[in-house]
């Protein structure tokens, strides 16, 4: 009955036909074969003469033909081009459709799931709860199918819309939480060696930017700012003209061709916000790669055709919008790059997803993302089970909004039409930090630096102990290092005082040893972050504050010692 079904599916499967449930909600972390899962109980289902017809429902037009693909391997014949104005062709055993559609003619979609007894399968059941439309069209449709199964790696949502046939328990605070019928984490695939393992590297900087009325700002990328500063330093390093996302993605090519020295085919992916940067961005990547790099957007005629021309290859990069937020199978994708501000959980855990599938043993993913506290909390709870809970929204818990930081980045109608609109001026790039397992590693360093190649060089094949053990060497390695540059730099300072004998002389050095001063303090403050858990931006401004004086990019030696000899003595 369950042959050839990972432990998780033959025990889900298991319940499923012992209980015969008419609705069944099974939640899997993306990469665990959720797929699979339902194929099998379709299987089951039109072979004991329950259902006599499969209805599949997506959240997009690729995801159509990459179902009706996978159910044609099991022997499940499903027309991925069925269209509203159409009738089910009598060679198929059931169609596949978007959410859309079925919002679009609700009642033409119950009349196709009550024609025949129908198992109706709903794949990313959370987008139910993405408009009014689509949620009232699937009541509508499916509120009298034979059976439904719904399935999602994400049932978490960002708002108070519930989700169609989606059971909600009281948890005890007076709020309505979903409630799965059979859940399989991404711990637990992580523990089974289903799934990957994803060291993400942090990269913060100097953002400096140019408001409406010509006033100039400079920012470092996770110091806890404002919802509109946030954009604003956010949107900037994000720039393809400015330092930043050049350097990240040198950085992460480079990730990229020692992953490929155990995984030759082993690709990567940026995540863009628009087709404008993507482009830019992917004529960046060119100048790297020694392949075509792919634009994958998802407006485009022929999208899904290059994805899955870009699946069968071994080009070594493509930049995509939108079109690989979830359910698109890319297995040899191993390295990418978060270059958008959508910042819900529910989007991350779907960007992420796209890495975490799993080939071989000892297989690590490796996820480059902006230094911002929302993105570094999120990469830190990865393995967090979450579920919707109807009433307090997740991202206002937390106290972010990404309605917010859209608005945040829009411009605005203004009174003088001589006021100049928001322009980034550039940011840098530096590797602030590395999160793994939960826990943050390294001190910050600059791009292109020494220290930034010994992470970028980590072996790609480890098992899970072995990263953490080579990440600890690492670190400390560097905070080694750091120590040993600092004490050759108070002897070389206190020689040329001595030797100089003037104030000239002084200043001189210290001017030469401000690059080395921030790049301590910026040490410090991640050694400090590692050891209190809090924030580096809380850090930064909490020494900022009791020692007065500019931003870190703005301060002169004596200011950066000062805040140097503050954290020592914290």
């Amino acid at each position: 009955m369950a042959g050839n079904l990972r432990a998780w599916q033959r025990k889900a499967l298991t319940k499923y036909l012992a209980e015969k449930p008419k609705d069944f909600l099974a939640v899997a972390t993306p990469g665990a074969g959720k797929t699979t899962f339902a194929l099998r109980v379709a299987t089951e289902l039109l072979g004991n003469r329950t259902v006599d017809r499969i209805i599949v429902v997506v959240p997009t037009e690729h995801l159509k033909v990459q179902w009706a693909a996978s159910a044609a391997r099991v022997g499940i014949s499903l027309d991925p081009h069925f269209s509203n104005a159409g009738v089910i062709n009598p060679e198929f055993q059931g169609v596949v459709v978007t959410y859309a559609q079925v919002a679009m003619h609700p009642y033409k979609h119950y009349q196709l799931s009550t024609a025949k007894r129908t198992l109706v399968i709903m794949d990313e059941i959370h987008h139910g709860g993405d408009a009014k439309s689509w949620g009232d069209g699937m009541r509508t449709a499916y509120c009298d199918a034979e059976r439904r199964l719904a399935l999602t790696g994400t049932p978490f949502r960002s708002d108070d819309s519930a989700i169609p046939f989606v059971r909600y328990e009281d948890d005890g605070e007076g709020y309505l939480k979903s409630k799965a019928d059979h859940t399989y984490g991404y711990s637990d695939a992580l523990a089974d060696g289903v799934v990957r393992p994803v060291v993400f590297l942090a990269y913060s900087g100097e953002a400096r930017w140019r408001d409406s009325a010509g006033e100039e700002f400079a920012a470092r990328l996770g110091e806890p700012l404002n919802a509109e500063q946030t954009a604003r330093a956010w949107k900037t390093a994000l720039d393809p003209r400015g330092d930043w996302i050049p350097a990240v993605l040198q950085a992460a090519h480079t990730r990229l061709m020692q992953l490929r020295q155990n995984m030759p085919d082993a690709g990567g992916l940026v995540i863009a916000t628009d087709k404008t940067t993507a482009r830019a961005y992917a004529r960046i990547l060119e100048s790297l790669s020694s392949t075509p790099v792919s634009v994958i957007l998802s407006d485009e005629e022929g999208a899904s055709d290059r994805i899955k021309e870009f699946d069968g290859n071994t080009d070594e990069w493509m930049v995509a919008v939108r079109m690989v937020s979830e359910g698109v199978d890319v297995p040899r994708l191993a390295v990418g790059v978060y270059a958008t501000s959508a910042s819900t959980p529910l989007f991350f855990a779907q960007a992420i997803g796209r890495f975490v599938r799993s080939r071989m043993p000892g297989e690590t993913a490796s996820v480059f993302l902006p230094s911002v506290p929302v993105l570094l909390d999120l990469a830190s709870r990865m393995e967090t089970q979450r579920d919707h809970v109807l009433g307090k929204p997740d991202r206002v818990k937390e106290g972010w909004d990404d309605e917010l930081l859209t608005e945040a980045n829009k411009k605005k109608s203004e009174p003088d039409a001589l006021l100049k609109p928001y322009e980034s001026i550039g940011a840098d790039a530096e590797l602030d930090s590395l999160i793994y397992d939960g826990s943050t590693y390294g001190t910050a360093t600059l791009a292109g630096s020494e220290e930034e190649a010994d992470y970028l060089g980590l072996p790609g094949l480890l098992d899970a102990e072995q990263m953490r053990q080579l990440l600890k060497q690492r670190q400390a390695e560097q905070v080694e290092a750091r120590a040993q540059e600092d004490k050759k730099r108070k002897e070389v300072e206190e020689n040329a005082r001595n030797s100089a004998g003037n104030k000239a002389a002084a200043e001189r050095v210290a001017s030469d040893e401000i690059p080395a001063l921030r790049k301590e303090l910026n040490a410090l403050v991640s050694i400090t972050s590692s050891r209190t858990g809090r924030p580096h931006g809380a850090i930064h401004t909490e020494a900022r504050n009791a020692c007065g004086g500019p931003p870190t990019a703005l301060c002169t030696a004596d200011q950066l010692r000062e805040r140097i000899n503050y954290l020592r003595r914290w």
